[in-house]
């Protein structure tokens, strides 16, 4: 199988789309080989059901463009960071060979969000170990990646994508999952404001872009500083 350049884990089917669905198409058209991982069916979600939510995954997939979408069959609202779960997941890294990978932000309202990132964390340096109890062969990713998307938390994001023209495929993504979305106002992350879901994520990743003075954004945070050679070509203004 070819390697993955940039492969996005999530807890549940949909978790992926809402927080960094642009980055993953600006990385496809860029000509990149993506993929997702869901952890989970998402079959205990209030709304919908692990059939429903499967179609919606592929549709989903097929708009954005991955070249690859697979579920690691972990239950869902109980994922939990244990030697059975670490190997699961090492052994998908192992398959897909993924250069860069995006994960969920550390903290979340959702304990599989929280847990989901502190687990496959774990599992990109193990998967590295040539002695690792797991199938496969050895390999770590470059790089890892949280979406920042929808957290209040007092952490400011290490960059933004511009995710402008990808925006409009962003959300066609998003209404695939209309058995989780259609009528809602609240999802994941996002917290109810009164207005319709659709709306308050184009609000919130106006946000974004307005940070990196662009029309939508993705913001992620990484543990490492990031490294820039040309201060001079910076791309934000102060002023």
């Amino acid at each position: 199988m070819k390697p993955i350049d940039l492969l996005a884990i999530a807890a549940h089917r949909d978790d992926v789309e809402l927080t960094c669905a642009g980055t993953l198409v600006k990385a496809q058209r860029a000509g990149y080989r993506t993929g997702i991982v869901d952890l989970t069916a998402g079959e205990t979600a209030t709304l919908g059901d692990a059939e429903t939510r499967a179609r919606e995954a592929e549709q989903a997939a097929k708009v954005m463009g991955v070249a690859e979408r697979v579920n690691a069959g972990m239950p869902d609202a109980g994922i939990f960071n244990t030697q059975e779960s670490r190997r699961a997941v090492v052994e998908l890294i192992r398959r897909m060979r993924p250069r860069t990978v995006i994960l969920p932000f550390p903290a979340g309202r959702h304990p599989d969000h929280r847990i989901a990132s502190e687990l496959c964390r774990d599992a990109c340096y193990l998967a590295g170990l040539a002695k690792y109890d797991a199938s496969g062969e050895p390999h770590r990713p470059d790089k890892v990646l949280y979406a920042q998307a929808y957290r209040e938390d007092p952490v400011k994001s290490t960059f933004v994508v511009d995710v402008s023209a990808e925006f409009d495929t962003k959300m066609k993504a998003i209404h695939c999952y209309s058995s989780q979305f259609d009528g809602a106002q609240a999802a994941g992350e996002l917290f109810a404001t009164g207005q319709d879901l659709y709306e308050l994520i184009r609000v919130q990743n106006a946000h974004y872009g307005s940070l990196i003075r662009c029309e939508y954004g993705e913001p992620f945070y990484t543990l490492e500083t990031v490294r820039i050679d040309d201060v001079v070509a910076m791309g934000v203004t102060t002023f």
